[in-house]
């Protein structure tokens, strides 16, 4: 049997299962999904770090595809830079540069966006959402614009801190990432 190729997940706490078992998360879910639907083809790594910023990310990243050769690299990062304020050109420079070593690690590449809370305005939200947007059109890769669809209105699925979604909606997560990812693992 061959070995499986690896999908690392590089993502803050919304991938880390913050506040939960981490075979709880949606990241482990899927590995267990993929497992099962593509005969062991493949398996997930999650390196996702709560709190993290895409500053932090880059410095991780490279270590991250020493260790692991993944096949794909899935960067879910961005919204601890937004929730803080950093200043948006950073950000998606240290994406492109996610993307850039990615690649040159021989790993094809995914983006996972996200959406900032509506306090945050809506100017700054637009430009926020439009860094995943260019970078995806600028690289040719997908993009799962926004991590917690189907979810975001659902305030029953966030933990108390209404920013962190429960172990009880990670299955839709799973799903939801699943049925992007899928078209791109054949």
């Amino acid at each position: 049997m061959a070995v499986p190729r690896t999908v690392l997940v590089f993502g803050d706490s919304l991938s880390a299962a913050f506040n939960m078992p981490i075979e709880q998360g949606w990241v482990q879910l899927l590995d267990h999904k993929l497992a099962e639907s593509h005969a062991g083809q493949w398996r997930v790594v999650n390196a996702s770090v709560s709190g993290e910023t895409t500053a932090g990310g880059l410095a991780r990243l490279p270590a991250a595809l020493a260790s692991q050769r993944p096949a794909l690299v899935l960067i879910a990062l961005g919204a601890n830079d937004g929730l803080r304020g950093l200043q948006l050109p950073q950000m998606r420079a240290n994406l492109m540069r996610m993307i850039e070593l990615s690649r040159d690690g021989g790993a094809k590449v995914a983006l996972i966006g996200i959406e900032l809370p509506g306090n945050y305005g809506q100017a700054y939200r637009g430009r926020f959402r439009q860094v995943y947007t260019d970078l995806a059109e600028q690289f040719g890769i997908p993009l799962l614009p926004f991590l917690l669809e189907g979810i975001a209105e659902d305030l029953s699925s966030f933990q108390e801190d209404q920013i962190h979604p429960t172990a009880a909606a990670q299955p839709r997560i799973r799903d939801h990432v699943y049925t992007w990812l899928a078209p791109q693992l054949r």
